[in-house]
């Protein structure tokens, strides 16, 4: 069984909050707009990261991470990416992604928008965390955590940091 945390959009802002839920994970993954890299420097202190460059996210952070991170889980093929969509409105390149990869769990951020889908065509949960920085039009700053044991996702749970 692995507890992971699900964090996107930090655009460089990371609080004793956010390092709070990271102590309780197994992993931390991040679906990008990093903003600085002291974000992730300072998440990979405490726990193994994955983690997407975001559209905002400068060179240094390109290098360091890439555009898609497709692995398994616990039994689960997972597919992070920063600009996803969701059930019925992917961009092409994700569509043509789900052929290749076929993943179980597809992870997004971008919209600031915390959403969690099944998607009933592609048989694949959809999860974009909200965001967890300080910047952008949302109200709430959110983040995921839920826990992957054999193939099932379980506990899954939406974590209100306050507003921004």
């Amino acid at each position: 069984m692995k507890k992971i945390l699900l964090l996107s959009d930090t655009h460089s802002y990371i609080d004793d909050r956010i390092l709070h839920y990271t102590e309780q994970a197994d992993e931390v993954w991040h679906a990008g707009d990093i903003g600085d890299l002291k974000v992730t420097d300072a998440l990979k202190k405490h726990k193994p990261l994955r983690a997407v460059y975001g559209n905002i996210d400068d060179a240094e952070a390109r290098k360091e991470f890439p555009l898609d991170a497709v692995f398994t889980c616990e039994g689960m093929t997972v597919w992070i990416t920063h600009i996803g969509g969701y059930p019925g409105k992917y961009p092409a390149r994700i569509k043509e992604g789900f052929l290749k990869h076929k993943p179980d769990i597809f992870i997004c951020g971008h919209s600031h928008i915390l959403k969690v889908q099944f998607d009933q065509q592609l048989h694949c949960l959809t999860l974009n965390p909200g965001a967890a920085g300080i910047y952008g039009f949302h109200q709430m700053r959110t983040m995921l955590r839920f826990e992957i044991e054999e193939g099932k996702i379980k506990n899954l749970e939406v974590i209100e940091l306050g507003k921004r």
